[in-house]
């Protein structure tokens, strides 16, 4: 019979290659070629090298379904991992047609047989042969024995069970290009466990981490301001916990009368409620967690109300603090027109409160985990040859690497929660859980969240304009490669490995929880496609806006600050301007903090922004059209971005796409 001509690419990248010897077979639709060696002994696998073997099997095995390669040691020589582009076939030397059997990815002698399928992605109901249909149960039973999940904080959602980045493997973790940030100012206190002196001496420390960071010289400069208070609230690093509220707390001991102040002349509180003006900042999550010990002091955590009131002048402005979730003659309402000290301190007390939530909640739980999860799942239920795999894996993929670094360090005991964080490790898996069991689906879709919340309509509320917009552009990608793979609603149905990966999310991931509103099966494409969407912008654009602003806003400490060394105030009048000072934390944990978002907010020199692939799958056919359009819906937000934020006095950026990483990889 004719032979094949086989061919082997190894991957440009410098370490790509192996001293290895490689066996490989070709499994046919009919039978199973014996093994050969593809090299002769004098050769190896060089980086960018191509080889080229004709095979001539001994009897007829069909059409050619599987490619199989292993590595063997080479006895003598080190044993190298190698980096396989791919392998192609081509049925005669001058046939046109090459079949291609894309790897992309790293084998060790470990792996024992690491099969390759060709490039066309299939639905496991559109697959026709057996062997392909074992192929794929196979894989996903292999992958299953070594992605299992794990609870990190119990009743939290759960993530992968592993404990350092070596067990990940070379092809579930990836070399950061640091983009080299100076930490010699910070790193300089490290050994200071003391107050600080003054607000000047603190003003002194910042000059030197903060003279090149516009955003945070400017909150220096407006951080006690009450306009600037609620701007925070709306743009900066936490933007998912103010909402509109129609019908007022209960527990929050405010009278119409002790606001008639601060609301337009001739209005009341109930107007205003009326009118959606008046929005609300409640952190009852975090009512009687045990707060940390820092230094050898003990710390202190609030549960805040604050009550905001958008004025007709277009600022949300605060109007009422209440400092624990229950009110009582110990837990009093403070107001503007309390001394300044209250009033500011009332504040700070709300921005601590913030910190905790915003670090633990909105970014870890709602983007790191969310992606974890929906990684774990990924891989374990779909195998790599269906389209949802591929589509979402260079969106999920880093997370994985990334979030097993923050638990062993920075959620870890000696981490910066447990040596600096009110929040520490003890408070840490209660909050999480607390925040798990209040999550809802709602809430991660932008136009219902944005809608829910009260803030689809504020003209200064640029966070909420500008995730509205890259949800919409995600949302019209989404639809359209839902529609190259998925005809109807029933072809969504019939698709029993989709159907196990939603499932698998939901049961294993997010520990069954029913009340949240998250979706257990797909019935239809708009369901799918929003679910897809979700995923994607969590994974991408959320991250973006909570993670990559932190520094902006938390550089001036005093806005911000991670921990508070005296209790919360319950009686007014009782500190003075000089004693703020006081509640602040001391000079090396500051500086830790400071040193860990420092890290946290500058995207790497080789990050890839949102919808720019490196994937070779996305480069042809219906899906690099897509591709196409995507982008340019995202190089036209963000013209609109930058020529809006070159007329504001203060921009908002973490939003523009250009800002976006595709990915948690920080």
């Amino acid at each position: 019979m004719e032979g094949i001509y086989v061919t082997i690419r190894t991957s440009l990248a410098p370490l790509s290659g192996s001293y290895n010897v490689l066996w490989m077979s070709l499994v046919g639709s009919q039978c199973e070629c014996p093994p050969f060696k593809p090299l002769r002994d004098t050769q190896c696998l060089i980086p960018g090298s191509s080889y080229t073997i004709l095979v001539k099997p001994n009897e007829q095995i069909g059409t050619v379904v599987l490619v199989r390669l292993w590595l063997e040691a080479r006895p003598g020589f080190p044993n190298l991992n190698w980096h396989c582009l791919d392998v192609q076939l081509k049925m005669n030397s001058s046939a046109t047609e090459v079949e291609c059997f894309p790897c992309n990815r790293w084998i060790k002698t470990a792996d024992g047989d690491v099969e390759l399928r060709s490039s066309r992605v299939c639905l496991l109901n559109c697959e026709s042969l057996q062997i392909l249909q074992e192929h794929r149960a196979r894989e996903l039973q292999n992958k299953q024995k070594h992605i299992r999940w794990m609870a990190f904080a119990e009743g939290s959602l759960r993530c992968i069970d592993m404990s350092s980045v070596q067990a990940l493997g070379p092809n579930l973790s990836f070399t950061r290009q640091s983009p080299g940030i100076n930490l010699h100012y910070l790193r300089g206190f490290t050994d200071r466990a003391e107050p600080w002196s003054s607000m000047k001496e603190l003003e002194m420390a910042f000059i030197y981490n903060g003279k090149d960071n516009t955003v945070a010289k400017y909150v220096q400069a407006h951080w006690k301001e009450d306009a600037f208070f609620g701007y925070q609230c709306l743009n900066g690093c936490n933007p998912l916990i103010i909402k509109q509220i129609h019908c007022f707390p209960t527990n929050l001991a405010v009278t119409s009368e002790m606001l008639t102040d601060f609301l337009p002349e001739g209005s009341s509180l109930e107007q205003e409620l009326e009118r959606g003006t008046i929005y609300l900042l409640d952190y009852e999550i975090l009512d009687q967690l045990p707060a940390n010990v820092i230094n050898g002091k003990q710390s202190y955590l609030a549960a805040p109300l604050c009550l905001l009131h958008y004025n007709q002048h277009g600022e949300l402005k605060p109007i009422a603090i209440q400092l624990q979730k229950t009110a009582g003659p110990q837990n009093p309402v403070f107001l503007p027109s309390d001394s300044a000290p209250d009033w500011l301190l009332a504040k700070m007390w709300v921005r601590n409160a913030d910190f905790q939530v915003h670090q633990l909640l909105s970014h870890f739980l709602r983007t790191h985990l969310i992606a974890e999860v929906c990684c774990i799942a990924t891989l374990r239920k779909l195998p790599e040859i269906h389209p949802l795999h591929q589509f979402l894996m260079p969106h999920l993929k880093n997370s994985l690497q990334i979030n097993v670094q923050a638990r062993t360090s920075l959620l870890a005991s000696n981490g910066i929660f447990d040596k600096a964080v009110a929040c520490g490790i003890k408070a840490m898996p209660l909050l999480l859980a607390r925040g798990t069991d209040q999550l809802n689906y709602t809430s991660l879709c932008v136009p219902d969240d944005l809608k829910e919340r009260g803030l689809d309509k504020l003209p200064n509320c640029y966070y909420a304009q500008d995730a509205l917009r890259v949800w919409n552009a995600l949302h019209r990608f989404v639809a359209g490669w839902v529609e190259l793979y998925y005809h109807d609603d029933q072809a969504v149905q019939r698709d029993s490995e989709l159907q196990s990966w939603i499932q698998e999310i939901h049961i294993e991931g997010f520990l069954g929880i029913t009340h949240t509103g998250f979706p257990q099966t797909f019935q239809t494409t708009a369901e799918l496609t929003k679910y897809i969407t979700m995923v994607i912008f969590t994974s991408s654009a959320l991250h973006a806006a909570v993670n990559f602003s932190q520094v902006d806003f938390n550089l001036w400490m005093p806005n911000c600050p991670a921990a508070m060394l005296r209790p919360p105030p319950q009686v007014k009048g009782s500190v003075t301007e000089e004693e703020i000072l006081s509640f602040l934390p001391d000079v090396n944990s500051t500086c830790s903090v400071l040193t860990v978002l420092l890290l946290l907010s500058k995207p790497a020199l080789d990050y890839v922004p949102l919808c720019q692939y490196r994937e070779w799958y996305f480069n042809s056919g219906a899906l690099h059209k897509l591709v196409k359009m995507v982008q340019q819906d995202l190089k036209a937000i963000t013209y609109d971005i930058l020529k809006r934020n070159s007329k504001l006095e203060l921009a908002y950026p973490y939003l523009c796409p250009d800002n976006i990483e595709n990915s948690v990889a920080i």
